[in-house]
């Protein structure tokens, strides 16, 4: 049996169902997971402002444990007592896929083989893996003027491998395949207004032409189609792989980093301070399980709980601008606001008296004048 899914990936789905015909699958499984992919993965990641090592916005981890749930579905219903992967030994998705199944299915039984030294042993590289495909008539997108590998879905796209293992070496300028280049794009920005509801948009309208969508697929398609035309969400990093090695990814997210922008924005003008202060580890511990592998785990259903808690006032409107590769804040709105124009303001008192603060910078200097006083200051001149 063949399974592949469609995660909003730019591919011709009847030839890869051919093409699993020839190789001789006998039953072929195509599933269109788009809509799930979104609300039950993306949304979350969206309310956690997911994101790994203060850059990587986990569009290919938080794919992962999606695909490999319907996996899991099909075989058990089909009775399979095996499922494949094609994730290399060397990389994080193995982990991915396997915690996956493993959590959904106990007793499956993996087949892995680039962890099978004869297959291994046999294709070393990229190369004899192209020269294997062409001598058998297998298509493949990776070629020698495109030598490196390519994960996509309605997230983001990553590439890496192949050029690009040498960190030093710039990304090709044809690279890129879901976003424009900055230098390129449009003179002329795309105001949007997004519209929040528990921390997961409900609604984006361009300001400028009217357009509005409202359902969570036609939603994230449309931050992508105006991210790309503006070339947000190019990133370049070496991140820490979980199986302890250092790797270099290169990575367009435009949606996602719209929407990781605006969702920062809400959040911070609806969500008391200490709240979202617990609120940010947990993002933090939330984005290392994603990309470790965990979501089918219990500490991530609890965090993933706790963090869709913290949501429930993330509620209004951000508007923005969509230019040149970047994100501008605009404006904000929100009847659970919880900033008081009158309390803030230089020019009204308010209901605050300035008096106050003397107190409170002494309370607070207590600390700081004993330890002076006592240990004095590290690395102080004497």
């Amino acid at each position: 049996m063949s399974f592949q899914a469609n995660i909003g990936q730019d591919e011709d789905f009847d030839e890869a169902r051919l093409k699993a015909e020839k190789l001789g699958a006998k039953k072929v499984f195509i599933e269109d997971l788009r809509g799930e992919f979104v609300e039950e993965f993306i949304w979350p990641s969206v309310q956690a402002n997911a994101i790994y090592e203060d850059r990587y916005l986990l569009g290919t981890s938080v794919a992962r444990p999606c695909i490999a749930r319907r996996q899991v579905q099909i075989a058990q219903r089909e009775g399979a007592q095996y499922v494949s992967h094609g994730a290399t030994g060397k990389g994080n998705d193995q982990v991915r896929f396997e915690l996956t199944c493993y959590a959904l299915y106990p007793e499956v039984k993996i087949i892995s083989p680039w962890r099978i030294p004869e297959f291994f042993n046999r294709f070393r590289g990229r190369k004899d893996l192209m020269e294997y495909a062409n001598e058998h008539d297998i298509p493949v997108p990776v070629t020698p003027k495109a030598p490196w590998s390519m994960d996509a879905n309605l997230m983001h796209i990553s590439y890496e491998s192949g050029i690009l293992e040498n960190p030093k070496t710039h990304a090709p300028v044809d690279l890129y395949l879901m976003t424009k280049n900055p230098e390129d794009s449009p003179n002329t920005p795309d105001v949007l207004e997004i519209e929040f509801l528990k921390g997961v948009p409900i609604k984006v309208t361009n300001v400028v032409d009217g357009k509005a969508k409202d359902s969570p697929l036609e939603i994230f398609s449309y931050l992508n189609e105006i991210g790309g035309k503006h070339g947000v969400g190019r990133i370049d990093i070496v991140e820490n792989r979980f199986i302890g090695m250092k790797s270099r990814g290169i990575y367009e997210t435009p949606g996602g980093t719209i929407l990781y922008q605006a969702h920062l924005d809400i959040e911070t003008f609806t969500m008391d301070k200490e709240v979202r202060r617990i609120k940010q580890g947990l993002g933090i511990t939330f984005s290392e399980l994603i990309y470790n592998g965990f979501w089918f785990s219990p500490e991530c259903a609890f965090v993933r709980d706790c963090i869709a808690r913290s949501q429930e006032n993330v509620e209004g409107k951000v508007q923005l601008s969509v230019f040149k590769g970047q994100v501008y804040m605009l404006g904000r709105e929100s009847p659970k606001s919880l900033y008081n124009e009158e309390l803030v303001s230089m020019d009204v008192q308010g209901d605050y008296d300035p008096c106050d603060a003397s107190g409170f910078i002494k309370i607070n200097a207590v600390r700081l004048r004993e330890h002076h006083r006592l240990q004095g200051l590290s690395g102080s001149k004497k």
